[in-house]
């Protein structure tokens, strides 16, 4: 393998039809280069879907009540009926599988708008009741002071955690929020914290426009009461929420006369089912990926394979000579294998070192896009199919190898040059 003339050989009979050789070449090193520009793109899309639900505690739920479909106990069909604290206690003694149970409101409902002002500036921002333990499903970026705690919820402390986005419409710049009030419906809060979004694009604005104050301060202050917009839970480690879900869904329906059949009363959306089907389709994405690429590779082979047997026809005589002065048929047959393995190692290198110069310059202008997020290479399958590639090569040259070795040396002495 590293004999000097051998090598000296290969460059003489890949050299002599350079065009044909580039062309050939040409074919794996495409498809190389697809493995590597396919597995990016699928790496950008999936990056970018998984910060959307970086912030979250992905074995989580959330939990809503919508008017029922079926009539029960004396109550008619199409009854409404609002979730309560004493819910949260509930579920916890039900089902001790559940982690966090976070009851939240929200003043004007589903991405409602309020008016916060702070001395002449005014500005339309999402007002939350919450409870410190969100923090814990939800993860936010601190950027100064605390976030709400028990002794917020216990003395019902009119404080709030408020969104970097609040701070620059209502502060001004350098400022110190902390300590600071704003004003929600002419009651005035205690800024006792700044935060940012995990999140991108619009699901990180709506983030930082979000106003978030204890919820036993905000049931008594806006008169809800015991009510509760909408439950988020999650599950402990080693259990399924998505396990759980009819559980919860039955221990609610009991509490709340709702019939055991009625499917309609609640509304709930499974953050665990719905990631799980990304990371499916992710993964059915990559596989194809590397399906069409393997299917480019074996065409590039079949290339180089044809290639080869004109190789092989072109130096019909030299192999004659060779074997008429002693060269064995493993001589024969090891020289046209390494050939094309050398002409499509180089090949394939050379679409790898494009791949992914092109994935970097891509990522270094598109990568902060929110729906496309820093696409990548994941290098063991690169050298996974690299070690395919070599396999491919060998596979390459078997049949013109096959073809020279079956030459008899009176026969390939007697064909025209």
């Amino acid at each position: 393998m590293f004999d000097k003339d051998r090598w000296q050989e290969i460059f003489e009979a890949l050299g002599k039809n350079k065009v044909r050789t580039v062309l050939t070449g040409f074919g794996v090193g495409w498809g190389m280069t697809m493995l590597i520009l396919m597995m990016g793109a699928g790496r950008g899309l999936e990056n970018a879907v998984t910060a959307g639900f970086g912030a979250w505690a992905t074995n989580s739920m959330f939990l809503w009540t919508q008017s029922t479909s079926m009539p029960y106990k004396g109550f008619k069909q199409g009854r409404r009926f609002n979730l309560e604290n004493e819910d949260a206690a509930l579920l916890r003694q039900e089902i001790p599988e559940l982690d966090l149970i976070c009851p939240r409101n929200q003043l004007g409902g589903y991405r409602g708008g309020n008016n916060v002002v702070r001395g002449k500036k005014t500005g339309a921002f999402s007002i939350y009741g919450d409870v410190p333990d969100y923090f814990k499903l939800e993860k936010r970026i601190l950027l100064k002071g605390r976030y709400l705690n028990e002794d917020d919820m216990d003395q019902k402390r009119k404080v709030c955690v408020v969104g970097q986005t609040v701070v620059d419409m209502l502060f001004e710049n350098g400022e110190d929020p902390l300590g600071d009030y704003i004003r929600v419906n002419g009651v005035n809060f205690k800024v006792v914290g700044v935060f940012d979004s995990k999140r991108r694009g619009e699901d990180a604005e709506e983030d930082l426009q979000s106003v978030m104050i204890p919820n036993s301060t905000f049931q008594q202050t806006f008169n809800y009461g015991n009510i509760v917009g909408w439950f988020s839970i999650s599950a402990k480690e080693g259990y399924s929420i998505a396990s759980l879900e009819e559980q919860v869904f039955s221990t609610l329906r009991k509490r709340h006369s709702v019939h055991p059949d009625d499917n309609r009363a609640f509304g709930s959306w499974n953050l665990e089912e719905e990631f799980t089907k990304m990371t499916g389709l992710f993964t059915a994405i990559n596989a194809l990926s590397l399906v069409v690429s393997l299917f480019s590779l074996f065409a590039g082979a079949i290339g180089i394979s044809n290639i080869m047997l004109v190789v092989v026809k072109e130096r019909t005589k030299e192999i004659g000579i060779r074997r008429a002065i002693g060269a064995t048929p493993w001589n024969i047959k090891g020289q046209i294998i390494l050939e094309a393995v050398f002409l499509t190692t180089i090949a394939g290198i050379i679409g790898i070192v494009f791949g992914v110069w092109v994935t970097h310059l891509v990522d270094v202008n598109f990568g902060d896009n929110p729906q496309f997020l820093h696409p990548g290479v994941d290098y063991v399958l690169v050298l996974i199919a690299f070690a395919i590639l070599i396999f491919v090569g060998v596979i390459a040259g078997l049949l013109p190898a096959s073809r020279a070795t079956q030459l008899k040396p009176v026969d390939a002495l007697r064909a025209d040059g």
